[in-house]
């Protein structure tokens, strides 16, 4: 059995690890990773059609606790306790639920203190007693009526009993309806730099690099680490060492085995193949890959990860928030009209629609359908993705038409892209 501190508006932990509200999904399945041994069994619940419509849940099953993550910055919004029966908890050290510690409306009063008259929901009856950032629930099979209820003592119980809490809820603010994931507390910074938001560079027709956003731990005052944000420009043609300066070190260095992709090139076949390997700079808290070339180590592509539950890389990478701007495509135009000849742009972002996407681009006809595993799992359990291609970008697209990721690459019109 869990024994776990609860913090109300901020946490549910012990000494060793912490849940901590506005955290990453993948800072917590980090945990449960660790914490292996103890926490048998972790289920990842999500809407496989529309990711967006609900939470993203992480459930302990056997430990009574359920992680609910906001689906658009899948950030850590609420924590349940749904099985009480199952799990120690401790406020200011002091224990008010146990298997012999009995978690009543009394012993919520005695271990939390005053707080505002609670909540009666006479169909359901449920009884709501909420404090600033916690609430509990009380199954409640006999109550006086509900003019009666003004608070603690407000309720009169057959026999005298009084209610046993069923859940617990830990979130930020008043309201747990209203709730929402504050920023990534800096405690859950560990060293790494963030993407706040990205935008795409285009320059006549053609995409030359990436304006980003990045915060990070600032310098500490008094004692207190501070965030520090800094706007950086990324562009094809930038030397390995120009991509570290700006954005540090990455979380991984990858080297490319072979293109799949090369054989759809025009020009595959007249290439000698490479002496050199080609490798990404992997950043995964950005969400986002930087492709060099091998022999001059130069930055000639971006991926971006959009990171949806039922992707093969989902988990790898935190949200891109990449925005795009590209010329729409004009189908027919009637003469015997005025027309406005300005050029019409559509804003693709991570949370954009393929289909959507399709009614103002005109891509390839023809998607290429990707098929991943690795060596260690021949088998993809989320099925396949289908590649688009729109000018000098590759859009993968899941099945359910949201945007898995962006390939972005210089073409040969770039002029900011190195001569190699």
């Amino acid at each position: 059995m869990l024994d776990l501190e609860v913090i109300p508006e901020r946490s549910l932990g012990c000494e060793h690890w912490e849940f901590i509200l506005g955290m990453q999904f993948s800072q917590a399945v980090c945990i449960c990773m660790s914490q292996v041994a103890v926490m048998k069994r972790v289920q990842v619940i999500y809407n496989e059609n529309d990711p967006l419509a609900s939470d993203l849940i992480l459930s302990l099953t056997l430990d009574g606790i359920r992680l609910l993550f906001d689906s658009v910055s899948q950030r850590l919004k609420v924590i349940e306790i749904f099985a009480m029966n199952l799990i120690k908890l401790k406020y200011c050290g002091l224990v008010f639920n146990s298997t012999d510690v009995i978690p009543t409306i009394d012993q919520i009063d005695h271990s939390f203190g005053a707080t505002h008259p609670g909540i009666y929901d006479p169909e359901k009856r449920i009884f709501t007693l909420n404090f600033r950032g916690l609430s509990f629930t009380f199954p409640v099979e006999q109550a006086s009526e509900p003019r009666y209820v003004r608070g603690l003592g407000s309720l009169q119980f057959t026999n005298g009993a009084s209610p046993i809490a069923s859940k617990m809820f830990i979130f930020t603010g008043n309201s747990l309806v209203d709730s929402k994931p504050p920023s990534l507390p800096i405690s859950c910074f560990f060293s790494h730099p963030y993407l706040q938001w990205l935008e795409v560079i285009r320059h006549n027709g053609c995409t030359s690099g990436i304006k980003l956003s990045v915060i990070c731990e600032g310098p500490s005052q008094v004692l207190e680490p501070r965030r520090h944000a800094c706007v950086q420009e990324l562009f094809f043609g930038a030397s390995a060492e120009d991509v570290l300066t700006l954005l540090g070190a990455p979380s991984r260095v990858f080297y490319k085995d072979e293109d799949k992709m090369r054989i759809h090139s025009p020009q595959a076949h007249r290439r000698a193949p490479a002496s050199f390997s080609d490798y990404f700079y992997n950043y995964f808290t950005l969400g986002l890959d930087a492709l060099f070339d091998g022999k001059y180590h130069k930055l000639k592509k971006f991926v971006l990860h959009t990171n949806y539950p039922g992707h093969y890389n989902f988990n790898m990478y935190h949200r891109c928030e990449f925005k795009l701007q590209l010329p729409t495509k004009t189908t027919s135009v009637d003469n015997s009209r005025l027309v406005d000849l300005s050029p019409t742009f559509i804003t693709v972002s991570a949370y954009s629609r393929w289909d959507e996407v399709c009614e103002k681009l005109q891509p390839s006809s023809r998607p290429i359908v990707l098929h991943r595993s690795s060596s260690t799992n021949t088998t993809n359990p989320f099925g396949s993705t289908f590649c688009y291609g729109v000018e000098d970008i590759i859009f993968e697209v899941m099945p359910n038409n949201l945007i898995a990721s962006v390939t972005l690459y210089a073409s040969d019109a770039n002029p900011h892209e190195a001569q190699y």
